[in-house]
């Protein structure tokens, strides 16, 4: 039976994969394990926080977790439509046991998902998720009268996010012409609000949700529009989210993208430079491009490699004590302000630097040179045999032995979608095309 947690809690369409049964059911689960431990004695009920992005299905599923969570004996404070950083933080600004947030990420409005935070807001290692995932199959008696959870709503949860996330600004960006593409999503309110409060003057755009237009055609996965329109609005820069806003990817004066690995290595600058990048250590993922590692080492900072997912990012820098790391995609952790990566955070800590430095974003950029970076999708096949398929290892070795220390191959099945990616690096875009092509082919023959 396939594992029920993907890399970034359970995901599936709403309605059914993820119906509100298995909402109930799991938020039920979740609050046994969670809870477990707690001093028996104490005189308050346990309480969770909740949030959601704005999807129409996070309606229906936010009442089953908290009928569930209530049921279980939890006390529930639904805290309203929020990023995924801002319930994390809450979790732990609250006390909370546990929290949860409602969204699929970057997914389109059909897809939804659930994600838990343990105490501190922080993301469950593996076998806790395990634990929740066995708990599915033991039926137990709910609380009833005085027991039952209650259910309240914070007013001043998004008040709260933004004070904490303004707080941290090392910087003021007065002066700064700033477009930011809210995906339709979690961050429209909040987004615009933090950028006017530290100076920029903002132009916001997909910062009108209405249940069905998250993430289509805008926001982080979506560039087009927020390159236009930065050129448009003679914009310093452009800032792009996701539609629970844990993502951040940007945009330069000239329409030019800003992608996840430069934002990386613009803060491990500046961080090194204020004597706040700790051991002078960045983490990355696999999927991270050749040309940061590179520009890392001739800045002197090391760079240790994960697994793909912010949640392993955040797993090396918990055991090294490292202050940042990331991904590509644009999932940055700033671990000093952050239990999990934070797009309006890092929206902020970079143009941060930009008003700093008094240069534009495009230079900044420049911190490293991206190698061509292709990377292919492939769907209707297999992914759970992607990395014990013979043919497909040996297909991978050819390919890097063609490309030697010039580039880099990657194949790895999604963790949140049914696919298989193929990344391929190499010198010129045309020879990163065809490999990746030749490649997806292979494992379209035996992975279909």
């Amino acid at each position: 039976m396939a594992r029920l947690f993907g890399t970034d809690g359970v995901r599936g369409v709403a309605g059914r994969d993820l119906t509100a049964t298995l909402a109930l059911d799991l938020s039920i689960a979740a609050a046994r394990v969670l809870t477990e431990g707690r001093d028996a004695g104490a005189s308050a009920r346990p309480f969770a926080v909740v949030g959601r992005d704005p999807r129409a299905s996070g309606e229906f599923l936010e009442a089953a977790v908290v009928a569930g969570l209530a049921g279980a004996g939890v006390d529930v404070i639904r805290l309203g439509v929020l990023p995924t950083p801002a319930v994390a933080h809450l979790t732990a600004e609250l006390d909370a046991d546990f929290g949860v947030m409602l969204s699929a990420s970057h997914n389109p409005a059909p897809d939804n998902g659930i994600k838990f935070f343990g105490r501190g807001g922080q993301k469950l290692a593996d076998e806790v998720e395990d634990r929740i995932e066995a708990q599915l199959a033991q039926p137990a008696a709910g609380a009833t009268g005085a027991d039952v959870g209650r259910v309240t709503d914070a007013a001043d949860s998004a008040e709260r996010y933004i004070a904490h996330v303004v707080a941290s600004l090392p910087h003021r960006l007065d002066g700064l012409r700033v477009v930011v593409d809210c995906a339709h999503g979690a961050a429209s309110e909040v987004a615009p609000e933090a950028l006017r409060r530290v100076g920029a003057e903002v132009i916001a755009i997909g910062d009108r949700p209405d249940g069905l237009n998250i993430n289509s055609g805008c926001g982080s996965t979506h560039l087009d529009a927020l390159r236009a329109a930065v050129v448009e609005h003679g914009a310093d820069a452009g800032i792009a989210h996701d539609g629970d806003a844990d993502r951040c990817l940007a945009v330069a004066a000239d329409g030019s993208v800003v992608d996840g690995d430069q934002i990386l290595g613009i803060l491990a600058l500046e961080l090194q430079e204020a004597g706040r990048l700790a051991q002078d250590t960045l983490v990355v993922t696999v999927m991270s491009n050749l040309g940061l590692k590179l520009a890392m080492r001739k800045a002197g900072i090391k760079v240790v490699e994960t697994a793909v997912g912010d949640r392993y990012v955040l797993e090396a820098m918990n055991a090294g004590s490292y202050s940042l790391g990331g991904e590509q995609s644009g999932h940055v952790v700033l671990l000093d302000h952050a239990t999990t990566g934070d797009g309006l955070l890092t929206g902020l800590h970079l143009l941060s630097a930009v008003a700093r430095r008094g240069a534009s974003l495009g230079e900044l950029a420049t911190v490293m040179t991206r190698l061509p970076q292709v990377l292919v999708n492939v769907r209707g096949v297999d992914k759970s045999r992607a990395a014990t398929s013979a043919v497909v290892a040996d297909a991978v070795k050819f390919a890097q032995d063609e490309l030697g220390e010039s580039g880099r191959v990657l194949i790895r099945p999604s963790g949140t979608e049914p696919m298989v990616r193929v990344m391929v690096e190499a010198t010129t875009e045309g020879r990163a095309e065809e490999i990746a092509g030749r490649l997806a082919g292979v494992v379209k023959s035996d992975l279909g």
